[in-house]
């Protein structure tokens, strides 16, 4: 069964010359300890869609996502503790065999579909038409957003702040689907400054989709929204999603060797290393305690190591 651990999630300090120098407190809140199939803010985000498809009767789950997705390796997880038959809906041709992604998603029983990547475009995965095809497919289910981010997502996104038991000026998150930095910037006073960094290429449009998360969390779940200090960094995508360059694989193996902390390529290890280079190249950070959030994701590093041949 199911064990999650939401509460006493550890803020692990981090020590660096030139963090000392700029008088600035790092902190990682290690969420990514939170469950070893569905860590991070994946658990965050799924928890009350959970609730809410058991609520309305479905029995079945239908979520997107790419063929290294954490979200969709965390549905199949998920489903398989809470009684749920889970779909995939998978963006791209099939590849044979499986990535460890897909093959743990198998295991937990998720059943696949793949998709064109012309039908992920502009949304279209999300037409009437599209998703009343798959019903017919299917039998009824409930849907889940790729990366899961709904008004449900941003509730639970917004308990992340609960284990964070020191004063802070600054709070950072990887951004994909825009739920997790909405739920952050939905829960914190508004003297905190929020940092979001896009993992996709022109990461500037998740600027409107997290305002519209914001409203909706606010007009369908009757929630204030009074931060609105908020920015997104964008220029640490390293080539966009699910793109890296040596220099990254080069900081996320240096910053395990000297934390003790294992990242992924995908979200958090660019988010650190952005994070990183900003204090590094300028003083806008200079004396802030700042808390960056590990959302995860370390079960895609396996992909990347077998396709790339990386060792961390």
């Amino acid at each position: 069964m199911l064990e999650v651990n939401e509460n006493n999630i550890p803020l692990t300090p981090i020590q660096e010359d030139f963090l000392t120098q700029k008088n600035i407190n790092l902190y990682v809140l290690r969420e990514d300890l939170n469950h070893p199939e569905i860590s991070g803010n994946k658990w965050r985000k799924l928890k009350y869609n959970l609730q809410e498809a058991k609520k309305k009767g479905f029995n079945q789950l239908l979520t997107f996502g790419g063929a290294f997705s954490n979200h969709i390796a965390a549905t199949a997880a998920l489903g398989r503790d809470f009684g749920f038959r889970t779909i995939g809906i998978i963006r791209g041709e099939e590849a044979l065999p499986l990535n460890a992604t897909l093959q743990s998603a198998q295991n937990n029983g998720m059943i696949f579909k793949y998709v064109s990547r012309k039908q992920y475009q502009e949304n279209n995965k999300y037409e009437k038409s599209f998703v009343e095809s798959l019903e017919k497919e299917f039998g009824k289910f409930y849907l889940v957003p790729e990366g899961g981010s709904n008004v449900f997502a941003v509730k639970g996104c917004a308990e992340i702040i609960n284990n964070i038991s020191i004063d802070y000026d600054v709070i950072c998150s990887a951004c994909g689907t825009g739920g997790t930095i909405a739920g952050i910037i939905a829960s914190v006073d508004q003297d905190k400054q929020v940092l979001g960094f896009p993992a996709l290429k022109g990461g500037k449009f998740l600027k409107e989709d997290i305002q519209q998360l914001l409203l909706a969390y606010k007009n369908e779940l009757n929630c204030k929204v009074e931060n609105t200090n908020w920015n997104l960094i964008t220029d640490y995508h390293f080539g966009g999603f699910a793109k890296v360059k040596p220099e990254l694989v080069d900081f996320i193996r240096s910053f395990k060797e000297n934390h003790n902390i294992l990242l992924d390529f995908i979200y958090t290890g660019k988010m650190l290393f952005g994070l990183f280079d900003m204090i590094k190249s300028s003083n806008q950070l200079d004396s802030k305690t700042i808390i960056v959030v590990h959302t995860g994701g370390i079960q895609g590093n396996k992909g990347f190591e077998e396709r790339l041949n990386i060792v961390i």
